[in-house]
């Protein structure tokens, strides 16, 4: 009933045009009692000290429909000259640097006009990883002070513009706060940088003014669709960054947050509603209790600490539980008879879930991982992918909104549906087994490619690593179309018992 209905849709907080809205999606809206348009997306950032083995994690879900697949492809490095850009999304323009580094992404299979559209997350040659974005919400105060500009840079490109010419976290908060002053930005858009060393994690408030804190190395951020950056402590430009001018714009203004010349950005720009209460802040408390379980929080809390340090040290498993998370084993699990209509981390809407690892106890060629976990990080597995390689897995160049049988994205997303109708049963059974197993072989296949990669160099080590990526690809989606599988008999099954009682 909803096809050929021109609707909006689901982005990062975006609102777009469609002419198709799965009833799905509309029923995921209802049981959240909120409107089509609403925010996504959760990210979970960890400092080096604060990780398992001295890496810095940068990770998030990506949430945009319940049928849209993603692909994960390399850019090569070029040096074709100046090069203009110009968004086919929204006529967005930006003159590029003659030299672009490798870099790869997680764009939607949809081009336009043979332009690759949200990009997403990635990593590139100088080891710098980014993923953008948090989608956040403007309040009307500020928003009516600097207005956001309609042909400024929005999600669509903010990655394909940025990744290719930085060379460390700090740099690529101050390239992309230099477009955002001089282009303007056409959303409220939280922006993650890291490299080996730092992450930094910068927020866009309105069409020029933003911020950037550096999360502490022994700590962790979990961050909703909502403006968490607080007081601004510009005189340390080692952890905060800002727009020229900040400080007498909230003043000028007369937006919420200023005091004795300092400013709150989150009050300044950001909103703190009745829907932050049930669709934002809720995730914060549950990745927060889940890494700091010490810790006794109130789901209700007006306001968390954007920065917590964990009760024991944070990998890549760890960030897994909490982006799969649906208020598991609270009374809010919203896989059961859950109550407050919180939204969770973990919904239907998940595309894609990424966790940007640079790791410090290998060498640079082969320190930067992109774990990449296809439709919902719940019933799919992380796949460990180098980024120093020719070419992406043949499996993640496919798909469309259209059900296959041969692309990641639909494989996975399968496995999601099946286990749907039987979610409590059919995921302890049969799904968690087999992701355990999946999860730790990968882990020992990144464990031995690793060992034999340092013996390599220059183009064997690139196309060793392109390999490994593309066998261990191979090797996870087996698993899990033969888990399939055994989900269609079981769901049946259960099915046909679920039928016998009620006659």
């Amino acid at each position: 009933m909803y096809n050929q209905v021109e609707s909006i849709k689901l982005r990062g907080g975006k609102i777009m045009r469609t002419t198709k809205l799965l009833p799905g999606l509309v029923a995921f809206a209802a049981a959240m009692g909120m409107g089509i348009a609403a925010n996504a997306c959760t990210t979970v950032l960890v400092g080096k000290d604060a990780s398992t083995d001295g890496s810095t994690l940068a990770s998030r879900n990506e949430d945009v429909d319940t049928s849209w697949a993603k692909h994960f492809i390399v850019h090569q490095a070029t040096s074709n000259g100046p090069t203009q850009y110009v968004s086919k999304d929204n006529n967005f323009t930006v003159n590029l640097p003659a030299q672009a580094q490798r870099y790869t992404s997680t764009p939607d299979w949809q081009q336009i006009d043979g332009q690759n559209q949200f990009g997403e997350d990635g990593i590139n040659s100088s080891n710098v990883a980014m993923s953008g974005t948090e989608s956040g919400t403007t309040n009307s105060k500020a928003l009516k002070a600097d207005p956001f500009v309609k042909d400024g840079l929005a999600e669509t490109s903010i990655l394909d513009v940025v990744l290719p010419y930085i060379t460390s976290a700090k740099e690529g908060v101050q390239y992309l706060g230099h477009i955002i002053e001089t282009k303007g930005s056409a959303e409220n858009n939280g922006v993650i940088f890291s490299d080996k060393n730092d992450i930094w994690y910068m927020e866009i408030g309105s069409g020029h003014q933003w911020a950037a804190v550096r999360v502490p190395d022994d700590m962790y951020a979990v961050i909703p669709n909502q403006n968490m950056i607080g007081k601004l402590k510009l005189s340390d430009s080692s952890n905060y960054l800002a727009s020229p001018g900040i400080t007498n714009f909230v003043k000028s203004h007369k937006l919420n947050g200023y005091k004795n010349g300092t400013v709150d950005f989150a009050l300044a720009f950001g909103t703190n509603s009745k829907s932050d209460a049930t669709y934002n802040r809720p995730r914060v408390w549950d990745g927060q209790r889940i890494l700091t379980p010490s810790k006794k929080q109130s789901i209700t809390t007006k306001r968390f600490s954007m920065f917590m340090k964990p009760d024991h040290k944070i990998g890549v498993r760890q960030i897994e539980k909490v982006l799969s998370s649906h208020f598991t084993g609270t009374k809010y699990d919203s896989n059961g008879k859950w109550v407050g209509g919180y939204r969770p981390i973990n919904v239907p809407t998940d595309v894609e879930s990424h966790i940007l690892q640079i790791r410090n106890n290998v060498p640079n060629d082969i320190a930067a991982v992109q774990w990449l976990a296809m439709a919902s990080p719940a019933t799919s597995a992380y796949i460990p992918f180098y980024t120093n390689i020719k070419d992406t897995p043949a499996q993640y160049k496919l798909g469309t909104d259209q059900p296959d049988a041969k692309s990641a994205y639909w494989t996975y997303k399968m496995t999601r549906i099946l286990t749907d109708p039987y979610k409590d049963v059919l995921i302890s059974k049969d799904v968690t087994p087999i992701k355990e197993v999946v999860n730790h072989q990968l882990d020992m296949n990144l464990e031995n490619s690793d060992n034999h990669a340092v013996h390599l160099n220059g183009d064997d080590l690139v196309n060793y690593l392109t390999e490994q990526n593309q066998m261990n690809a191979d090797y996870a989606q087996t698993q899990f179309q033969l888990l399939n599988q055994k989900l269609i008999q079981d769901a049946s099954r259960l099915t046909k018992i679920v039928q016998n009682k009620d006659l």
